[in-house]
Protein backbone atom coordinates (compact mmCIF):
# COMPACT_ATOMS: atom_id res chain seq x y z
CA UNK A 1 0.00 0.00 0.00
CA UNK A 2 1.23 3.47 -0.83
CA UNK A 3 -0.76 5.24 1.86
CA UNK A 4 1.44 5.65 4.89
CA UNK A 5 0.41 4.06 8.14
CA UNK A 6 0.94 7.43 9.78
CA UNK A 7 -1.47 9.30 7.51
CA UNK A 8 -4.07 6.53 7.75
CA UNK A 9 -3.84 6.70 11.55
CA UNK A 10 -4.28 10.47 11.46
CA UNK A 11 -7.41 10.21 9.28
CA UNK A 12 -9.02 7.10 10.74
CA UNK A 13 -10.51 8.39 14.02
CA UNK A 14 -12.17 11.30 12.22
CA UNK A 15 -13.31 9.43 9.11
CA UNK A 16 -14.76 6.27 10.72
CA UNK A 17 -17.68 8.01 12.46
CA UNK A 18 -18.56 9.83 9.24
CA UNK A 19 -18.48 6.55 7.28
CA UNK A 20 -20.80 4.91 9.81
CA UNK A 21 -23.15 7.90 9.71
CA UNK A 22 -23.23 7.86 5.90
CA UNK A 23 -24.01 4.14 5.80
CA UNK A 24 -26.75 4.48 8.44
CA UNK A 25 -28.28 7.58 6.85
CA UNK A 26 -28.33 6.05 3.38
CA UNK A 27 -30.02 2.90 4.67
CA UNK A 28 -32.49 4.90 6.74
CA UNK A 29 -33.46 7.60 4.22
CA UNK A 30 -31.76 6.65 0.92
CA UNK A 31 -29.73 9.84 1.00
CA UNK A 32 -26.26 10.90 2.02
CA UNK A 33 -26.55 14.25 3.81
CA UNK A 34 -24.49 17.17 2.56
CA UNK A 35 -23.26 17.81 6.10
CA UNK A 36 -21.58 14.38 6.11
CA UNK A 37 -19.93 15.08 2.76
CA UNK A 38 -18.73 18.49 3.94
CA UNK A 39 -17.51 17.01 7.23
CA UNK A 40 -15.50 14.38 5.35
CA UNK A 41 -13.97 17.00 3.08
CA UNK A 42 -13.31 19.22 6.10
CA UNK A 43 -11.45 16.38 7.82
CA UNK A 44 -9.17 16.06 4.83
CA UNK A 45 -8.60 19.81 4.53
CA UNK A 46 -7.65 20.17 8.20
CA UNK A 47 -6.06 16.84 9.13
CA UNK A 48 -4.42 16.44 5.74
CA UNK A 49 -2.19 19.43 6.47
CA UNK A 50 -0.69 17.44 9.35
CA UNK A 51 -0.92 13.95 7.90
CA UNK A 52 0.59 14.53 4.45
CA UNK A 53 3.50 16.36 2.84
CA UNK A 54 2.20 19.59 1.27
CA UNK A 55 2.83 18.50 -2.34
CA UNK A 56 0.87 15.29 -1.83
CA UNK A 57 -1.84 17.22 0.02
CA UNK A 58 -2.28 19.72 -2.82
CA UNK A 59 -2.32 16.99 -5.48
CA UNK A 60 -4.98 15.04 -3.61
CA UNK A 61 -7.22 18.12 -3.53
CA UNK A 62 -7.24 17.91 -7.33
CA UNK A 63 -8.73 14.41 -6.93
CA UNK A 64 -11.82 16.00 -5.38
CA UNK A 65 -12.51 18.06 -8.50
CA UNK A 66 -11.83 15.21 -10.94
CA UNK A 67 -14.02 12.70 -9.09
CA UNK A 68 -16.77 15.29 -8.60
CA UNK A 69 -16.87 15.97 -12.35
CA UNK A 70 -16.97 12.23 -13.12
CA UNK A 71 -19.67 11.77 -10.46
CA UNK A 72 -21.74 14.61 -11.93
CA UNK A 73 -21.60 12.97 -15.36
CA UNK A 74 -22.59 9.59 -13.88
CA UNK A 75 -25.41 11.22 -11.93
CA UNK A 76 -26.69 13.07 -14.99
CA UNK A 77 -26.80 9.76 -16.85
CA UNK A 78 -28.75 8.17 -13.98
CA UNK A 79 -26.06 5.67 -13.01
CA UNK A 80 -25.37 6.96 -9.47
CA UNK A 81 -27.15 9.16 -6.97
CA UNK A 82 -26.02 12.70 -6.29
CA UNK A 83 -25.07 11.88 -2.71
CA UNK A 84 -22.98 8.95 -3.88
CA UNK A 85 -21.15 11.20 -6.34
CA UNK A 86 -20.51 13.88 -3.71
CA UNK A 87 -19.36 11.37 -1.11
CA UNK A 88 -17.00 9.75 -3.62
CA UNK A 89 -15.49 13.14 -4.40
CA UNK A 90 -15.03 13.93 -0.70
CA UNK A 91 -13.47 10.49 -0.11
CA UNK A 92 -11.11 10.72 -3.09
CA UNK A 93 -8.31 12.72 -1.42
CA UNK A 94 -7.92 10.14 1.33
CA UNK A 95 -6.78 7.59 -1.24
CA UNK A 96 -3.20 7.47 -2.46
CA UNK A 97 -3.33 7.45 -6.27
CA UNK A 98 -1.06 4.41 -6.44
CA UNK A 99 -3.60 2.47 -4.35
CA UNK A 100 -6.41 3.04 -6.86
CA UNK A 101 -6.52 -0.58 -8.08
CA UNK A 102 -6.55 -1.83 -4.49
CA UNK A 103 -9.34 0.58 -3.59
CA UNK A 104 -11.39 -0.54 -6.58
CA UNK A 105 -10.97 -4.16 -5.45
CA UNK A 106 -11.92 -3.23 -1.88
CA UNK A 107 -14.95 -1.34 -3.20
CA UNK A 108 -16.05 -4.26 -5.41
CA UNK A 109 -15.83 -6.70 -2.49
CA UNK A 110 -17.51 -4.26 -0.12
CA UNK A 111 -20.28 -3.55 -2.61
CA UNK A 112 -21.01 -7.24 -3.05
CA UNK A 113 -20.91 -7.92 0.70
CA UNK A 114 -23.06 -4.86 1.47
CA UNK A 115 -25.65 -5.79 -1.16
CA UNK A 116 -25.92 -9.39 0.04
CA UNK A 117 -26.02 -8.36 3.71
CA UNK A 118 -28.66 -5.71 3.04
CA UNK A 119 -30.84 -8.16 1.11
CA UNK A 120 -30.54 -10.80 3.84
CA UNK A 121 -31.31 -8.23 6.56
CA UNK A 122 -34.32 -7.06 4.56
CA UNK A 123 -35.90 -10.51 4.99
CA UNK A 124 -34.78 -11.13 8.58
CA UNK A 125 -35.88 -10.06 12.06
CA UNK A 126 -33.50 -7.10 11.75
CA UNK A 127 -36.12 -5.39 9.62
CA UNK A 128 -38.53 -5.34 12.57
CA UNK A 129 -35.96 -3.39 14.60
CA UNK A 130 -35.87 -0.61 12.00
CA UNK A 131 -39.07 -0.98 9.97
CA UNK A 132 -39.10 2.63 8.78
CA UNK A 133 -35.86 2.46 6.77
CA UNK A 134 -36.56 3.51 3.21
CA UNK A 135 -33.93 1.19 1.78
CA UNK A 136 -36.06 -1.86 2.55
CA UNK A 137 -38.67 -0.95 -0.06
CA UNK A 138 -36.58 0.43 -2.92
CA UNK A 139 -36.68 -2.54 -5.25
CA UNK A 140 -33.34 -2.79 -7.03
CA UNK A 141 -32.13 0.60 -5.73
CA UNK A 142 -29.46 0.12 -3.12
CA UNK A 143 -28.03 2.43 -0.42
CA UNK A 144 -24.54 2.83 -1.92
CA UNK A 145 -23.43 4.80 1.13
CA UNK A 146 -23.20 1.46 2.91
CA UNK A 147 -20.61 0.25 0.40
CA UNK A 148 -18.87 3.60 -0.15
CA UNK A 149 -18.45 4.33 3.55
CA UNK A 150 -17.44 0.74 4.22
CA UNK A 151 -14.83 0.74 1.47
CA UNK A 152 -13.21 3.96 2.72
CA UNK A 153 -13.21 2.67 6.30
CA UNK A 154 -11.64 -0.63 5.23
CA UNK A 155 -9.01 1.12 3.10
CA UNK A 156 -7.91 3.44 5.91
CA UNK A 157 -7.94 0.59 8.45
CA UNK A 158 -5.78 -1.55 6.19
CA UNK A 159 -3.55 1.46 5.63
CA UNK A 160 -3.10 1.90 9.37
CA UNK A 161 -1.84 -1.68 9.68
CA UNK A 162 -0.22 -2.33 6.30
CA UNK A 163 0.64 1.14 5.02
CA UNK A 164 4.07 2.23 3.88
Amino acid sequence: MLITASSALWFLPFVLPICFYVAWSDMRAMRIPNNAVLALLGVFVVVGLVALPFGDYAWRLVHVVVILLIGMALNASGLVGAGDAKFSAAAAPFIAFGDLRLVLAIFAATLLAAWVTHRIAKHSPIRRAVPDWESWDQGWDFPMGLALGGALAIYLTLGAFLGA
